[in-house]
């Protein structure tokens, strides 16, 4: 069986539109209809007429499609865990907060902001609290607004990007849990990470530069503020697809993300910034035979829980209020 055209053929079939985020493997990117970063996924899926979603990613990304998009069904041949969104609950949401009050800041004093990467849980619980949620693409705007609030920014789960958005801002951030003074901080940033990006390293850079004086270093903000510190420039997934494809074919440029959407960026003179391969792994757990198979059971109405995203109504509502609190924001400050 020649799962490609299989799975081609059973597209043409029914009512169904094939999602697939950047990280994906490129046998199953190429045969997607829609492909792109995780917000950007959610908001395009939104303009579809298909009853059915198949989106190939990871969990909390599937969980906001279905947020945006509860009158569809959404499947994922994976339910693969974003490893950064894990390591944020409401549970550790609310032991944070806790240390955060311990140190003298009242919740009244706290605004939150949850970065896309989490589960549709914590977006709901940032929601109830009066925050929003923000992408690595306009969290600068986001924080820049929310702290107008003359509140301090609880920024989950992502510490890289909490520090470097702080950074940027010429703003004091501190850690919950590492010894730092919150009361003296802007923005407390949740101790959480993205696995792949905290692979690349000073020393990698200063490997690239000594080799190829010339060359360019991007990376995304996730990667550990010393990394970003030492970049040419630094930007979210699609603000890094932009610069990238827009230098001229002889720049060299070493790229500090994600192998598979660093590989399909250029044909020649980018370089992945890491000796050792930056995949995501649960990213790369989807493969053809489960899109294949995930769309049988469309076909032979046999889709089961392992398959289907469900979120509960009112987690979907005040996850909701968070997600549409961006947008507001977003839209306003593109407005000027």
């Amino acid at each position: 069986m020649n799962l490609k055209e299989e799975i081609i053929k059973l597209k043409k079939e029914l009512d169904v539109t094939l999602v697939a985020h950047f990280y994906q493997r490129d046998e199953v990117f190429e045969l997607a209809d829609i492909t792109g970063d995780s917000l950007e996924l959610a908001k395009k899926v939104m303009l579809t007429d298909s009853k059915y979603v198949v989106f190939c990613g990871v969990g909390f990304m599937g969980e906001s499609v279905k947020v945006m998009s509860p009158q569809k069904t959404v499947l994922m041949p994976k339910i693969a865990c974003c490893a950064m969104a894990r390591m944020i609950d409401v549970g550790y949401y609310e032991e944070n907060l806790k240390k955060i009050n311990e140190a003298g800041i009242s919740n009244d004093e706290i605004l939150p902001i949850t970065y896309i990467n989490s589960s549709a849980s914590v977006k709901a619980k940032v929601g109830q609290m009066g925050g929003m949620v923000c992408t690595s693409s306009n969290a600068y705007k986001i924080i820049e607004k929310g702290l107008k609030s003359g509140k301090k920014i609880f920024f989950v789960p992502d510490r890289c990007l909490g520090q470097n958005f702080a950074k940027s801002l010429n703003l004091k951030s501190a850690i919950v849990g590492d010894g730092s003074d919150l009361k003296e901080a802007d923005i407390i940033c949740y101790n959480g990470f993205c696995s792949v990006h905290q692979q690349f390293s000073v020393e990698d850079i200063e490997f690239y530069r000594e080799k190829f004086p010339d060359i360019l270093i991007a990376v995304h903000p996730e990667c550990d503020p010393s990394v970003c510190d030492a970049a040419d420039f630094v930007g979210s997934t699609s603000q890094l697809i932009t610069f990238i494809k827009g230098l001229d074919e002889n720049q060299k440029v070493a790229v500090g993300t994600e192998f598979n959407m660093v590989n399909r960026l250029r044909k020649k003179n980018t370089y992945i910034l890491s000796s050792t391969k930056p995949e995501c792994p649960t990213m790369n757990e989807t493969t053809l035979l489960d899109v294949y198979n995930t769309l049988k059971s469309i076909k032979d109405d046999k889709i089961t829980k392992e398959t289907e995203i469900l979120v509960s109504e009112e987690t979907a509502i005040w996850a909701k209020v968070a997600l549409e609190r961006m947008f507001e924001v977003w839209l306003i400050l593109k407005s000027l």
